[in-house]
């Protein structure tokens, strides 16, 4: 790419609305702030600390990105593809995520409050020591993800996948795990405290020291589970 532009910012926006590919590029700390930046490529760029407040990333390519610490308060991410990337430390606070690709990606101690998971593919995924306290994850994939710690306090997991996911120490209170699918899981010391766990599949999830008072069991299947 070339051009001329009175700042970086300024050089970025054009160049997007362009339909430029910023795939590769070290960009730590771009501030973007409020950007429309739909479709844009940033796969296996550098974006640690960027800026991203409120901008639209919807359909964007940030496979493999290096968004550690970066800020995406309430950034549209819907049907993004971020396999790979590494979003360790990032603020996604009320961000929407619904059917974006995080494949084998890294979100370790990401705060993800109130954020918009629906129909999310987190297969694989990191997401040890997160914050998802009352986030949405309808019907999301979290085969073999890595949930250990987490907190996901009035989370909706309603018919959500996570099949042989690790939920040891998670944090679970009242949330919502209706019609989940959960064999294989390791809910090892775990709190469901009034989780919803109605029609859930729980078939040889470990269950040791896991708290259950007040949780609704109506209907779960727990064939072969370890208590």
């Amino acid at each position: 790419m070339s051009g001329e532009a009175d700042s970086l910012r300024e050089f970025v926006r054009y160049n997007v609305k362009a339909g430029g590919d910023f795939s590769g590029a070290d960009l730590p700390g771009l501030n973007m702030a409020g950007s429309v930046l739909a479709t844009v490529k940033l796969a296996s760029a550098n974006l640690s600390g960027a800026n991203f407040t409120c901008s639209d990333l919807s359909q964007a390519s940030l496979v493999g990105a290096n968004l550690t610490r970066a800020i995406l308060i309430r950034s549209i991410l819907s049907r993004a593809d971020m396999t790979e990337a590494n979003l360790t430390g990032a603020d996604l606070t009320e961000a929407d995520l619904k059917d974006a690709r995080l494949i084998n990606a890294d979100l370790y101690w990401s705060n993800l409050t109130a954020a918009n998971m629906t129909s999310a593919d987190l297969s694989q995924t990191n997401l040890s020591k997160s914050n998802l306290t009352l986030a949405q994850l309808t019907d999301a994939d979290l085969f073999w993800a890595d949930l250990g710690g987490a907190n996901l306090t009035l989370a909706n997991l309603s018919r959500a996948v996570l099949t042989v996911a690790n939920l040891s120490r998670a944090q679970l209170t009242m949330a919502d795990l209706t019609g989940a699918t959960l064999a294989g899981v390791d809910l090892t010391d775990a709190d469901l405290t009034e989780a919803n766990l109605t029609d859930a599949d729980l078939t040889e999830a470990n269950l040791s020291g896991t708290n259950l008072a007040g949780a609704t069991l109506k209907g779960a299947n727990l064939e072969r589970s370890k208590r």
